[in-house]
């Protein structure tokens, strides 16, 4: 047995470890939770798990209390192949929980476990932080949307998330109201290049470019599929004010069978 894991033995010994020691902050974000592992660990990119090939997977460490042996235990989980993975990192012992955090990732850097992401030498990023920068954009549940369908719910409205409006068409909206067929697409104002706050990358600027025309190509296409297909298509922008963006929503949801398929919002 080492040192430290004997000092953690007499440490919890007489007494049960508090539950600022282990137990995260009731009601904290999934953002929230990224940033308290960023932090635990030095930085997004230190959270690495090395998947071979250049891939990796982003890792956190989650912090379970075992009230018989009066010890909390330190568990490093990822995704690979849509499966949740999970190895043993160690005991911990500090008196809050982003200390012990920080204690666990350093034992799986340590151990092993865990790396810091390298940009691949056939990257488009500039820098392992532009990477990150650009993997943590998520393609779904923002804040944006979900501040959306908080206001459409407390309208009455009911609708499906992140579907397909037409099973067979390779197109997933953000909102979809099934019966009313009216799909509705909460777009990012920098992937899919607002006018009013779309800023062209300095570095790689012809890589944007097209990545970002081919993303309004897209989306031009999608909206003539959907409207062939007999569906509304409502597009808003992240920046717009989630209640008028909400109206905007409602209107076309109650006036669908009355009016032909139409794209509502910016074209």
């Amino acid at each position: 047995m080492t040192e430290a894991a004997s000092d953690r033995q007499r440490r919890w010994k007489d007494r049960m470890p508090p539950d600022r020691a282990w137990k995260p902050r009731a009601g904290i974000s999934r953002e929230a939770r990224a940033s308290e592992q960023d932090r635990a660990a030095g930085s997004r990119l230190a959270r690495a798990v090395d998947l071979g090939e250049g891939r990796y997977a982003r890792a956190s460490i989650a912090l379970r209390l075992y009230r018989s042996t009066r010890r909390i235990r330190a568990y490093l989980r990822w995704s690979q192949e849509g499966e949740t993975q999970e190895r043993y990192v160690g005991e911990v012992d500090a008196e809050t929980r982003a200390a012990n955090l920080t204690q666990a990732w350093e034992m799986a850097h340590a151990a092993g476990y865990v790396t810091t992401e390298t940009v691949p030498p056939d990257s488009w990023a500039s820098s392992p932080a532009s990477r990150a920068v650009m993997s943590a954009n998520k393609g779904r549940d923002t804040k944006p949307e979900r501040l959306l369908r908080s206001a459409l719910h407390r309208h009455g409205l009911r609708y499906r998330v992140g579907v397909r409006p037409v099973p067979d068409l390779r197109r997933t909206a953000d909102v979809v109201f099934t019966k009313a067929r009216v799909a509705v697409f909460v777009d990012g104002c920098y992937w899919h290049g607002c006018p009013e706050h779309h800023r062209p990358a300095k570095k790689g600027a012809e890589f944007w470019q097209e990545k970002i025309a081919g993303n309004r190509a897209r989306d031009a296409e999608t909206n003539e599929m959907l409207r062939n297909a007999g569906w509304t298509v409502v597009r808003v922008w992240e920046h717009e004010d989630p209640e008028q963006a909400a109206q905007e929503v409602i209107s076309a949801v109650r006036l669908r069978q009355t009016t032909s398929p139409r794209t509502v919002g910016r074209g």
